[in-house]
């Protein structure tokens, strides 16, 4: 991994291969005519198929990540302590199970999805895991009405290409407020949409609220293939403070 520099900020395709070290924003809610099973009953495949039927515009990968992918995304999470770590966009579990697994005893994992049919999924499969309906635009407002006034790392799945530039900052904004100077941050991003102009908004937006922003090599292994994000240290203390009067943490 490696810190982007300044002048790689707007050169998305520089380095398609970047080695490796946060299901989108979950869906909204729908109904598929000629799907008679509930995603609940389903098998994770099932149920990821079924909220990208629901939701396309909002649902901005293909299949749930790899592995790999996975395992990458939970390399922040501490694994000693009594860590409190949130999953944004956590979809049908896959990046879950690799954060479950680092978890030490007395950790909390809070699991914010915006589709109510996946957090229904993931409620039955992963007891372990508190999960919240919600989006986290209001990350802070979710977290202070559960007695969390900062977490150790958040982990995202959210497709940031899909989202306008408001929707971009306002998350990342929550985010910075969350973890304050001592968090982590890791998200990804796929290789195919490195060109777009909302992926490259991101990617330059990533440095300007965070003082450091490693990039991954591609993982090859993931359909599509992807990279991570690892971000810490938010620039502006003093903004992201006022994030949280606002929010009533």
């Amino acid at each position: 991994m490696r810190t982007l520099g300044p002048d790689e900020e707007d050169d998305l395709t520089a380095e398609p291969a970047l080695p490796a070290p946060s299901t989108p924003r979950g869906g909204v809610a729908g109904s598929i005519p000629t799907c008679t099973v509930p995603p609940f009953a389903a098998g994770p495949r099932r149920a990821f198929l079924a909220a990208a039927v629901r939701s396309p515009g909002q649902i901005g990968a293909v299949a749930p990540s790899s592995p790999r992918l996975a395992d990458l995304l939970a390399s922040v999470v501490p694994t000693h302590g009594a860590p409190i770590v949130v999953e944004l966009g956590p979809g049908t579990g896959s990046v879950s199970a690799a954060i479950a697994e680092r978890l030490p005893a007395g950790a909390r994992h809070l699991a914010v999805e915006l589709d109510p049919r996946l957090a229904a999924y993931l409620r039955r499969t992963r007891p372990d895991m508190e999960v919240v309906v919600g989006d986290a635009e209001h990350l802070t407002g979710l977290l202070a009405a559960r007695s969390v006034p900062a977490v150790d790392a958040v982990v995202s799945g959210l497709p940031w290409s899909l989202f306008g530039g408001a929707t971009q900052r306002a998350i990342l904004d929550q985010v910075a407020a969350a973890i304050g100077p001592t968090g982590a941050f890791a998200t990804f991003a796929y290789t195919h949409t490195a060109p777009m102009t909302t992926a490259r908004r991101f990617r330059r937006m990533l440095s300007e609220v965070f003082d450091e922003v490693v990039v991954s090599r591609t993982i090859w292994r993931n359909l599509p293939p992807a990279y991570a994000y690892v971000c810490r240290r938010p620039r502006s203390e003093g903004r992201y403070q006022s994030v949280q009067r606002d929010t009533g943490r």
